[in-house]
């Protein structure tokens, strides 16, 4: 199977009841078909400094931001393809980067191994990363349930929605079953809008009438703030290294 693995697009976010999903459902149904995959459930980790560096700067909202993770679309195991994604923003267009690799192969990698196969400029462009930040390493487990969307017409424009969006600062394998702290309030989805230009008009005037509007919302982030910050708070050793390995 071939993966798509450079990315540039506008990525616009929406917290949405249950009720709003479905109205934007009918409405996308003349426009948009579902992908094969049907609803997945999506394992991430997210590496991060000692220091929490990349979170705490993307938090800071600059106009360039960068981090890297991997993730599945299922639950892997070591000869599993899962994706090293490599995930910059600048001035609101996200460009992600990634290179497929067997879960155990890409585990390895990123916490201080070599890269094994053929280079790349994207696998170059990962291992300055995993260079330049020198105590990069796993620091949370974020998973969701997604369905995903594409427009009938093969542009761009893509429609996921996202719901059980969990956290959990250990057990941080793609192998392991999902599991941790909710970070949207129950009943609540995140849908994420994705093109490569403008917005198609149908859907621009669609969130418009339901009053349906953008906002700002980071798994990660929110993960941080809500989840491994609380642990950090005191400052005790003991607590620190608890909230990254427990």
């Amino acid at each position: 199977m071939a993966y798509q693995n450079v990315f540039m697009r506008y990525e616009l976010k929406y917290i949405l009841t249950e009720e709003q999903k479905q109205t934007v459902l009918c409405a996308m149904a003349p426009y948009m078909e579902p992908d094969k995959y049907g609803r997945s459930t999506i394992r991430n980790i997210y590496f991060d400094t000692d220091s929490y560096r990349l979170i705490r700067r993307s938090i800071e909202k600059p106009a360039y931001k960068e981090k890297l993770r991997i993730r599945s679309y299922s639950r892997a195991n070591a000869d599993s393809t899962v994706f090293v994604e490599l995930k910059k923003k600048y001035r609101s267009v996200v460009y992600k980067r990634r290179v497929s690799l067997p879960e155990k192969t890409a585990m390895e990698w990123t916490c201080g191994g070599h890269y094994v196969g053929e280079p790349t400029q994207i696998s170059r462009e990962i291992d300055y990363f995993l260079g330049y930040y020198k105590t990069l390493r796993p620091v949370a487990f974020l998973s969701y349930e997604r369905e995903a969307y594409y427009s009938k017409d093969d542009s761009a424009f893509r429609v996921t929605f996202d719901d059980n969006i969990l956290c959990r600062c250990g057990d941080l394998s793609l192998e392991s079953e999902v599991g941790g702290i909710p970070l949207l309030s129950r009943g609540k989805i995140l849908m994420e809008v994705k093109c490569a230009g403008g917005m198609p008009i149908w859907m621009a005037k669609l969130l418009s009438r339901e009053r349906i509007f953008k906002t700002s919302f980071s798994k990660y982030g929110t993960a941080y703030e809500t989840v491994i910050y609380p642990k950090l708070q005191d400052g005790s050793s003991d607590k620190i290294k608890e909230a990254i390995n427990v």
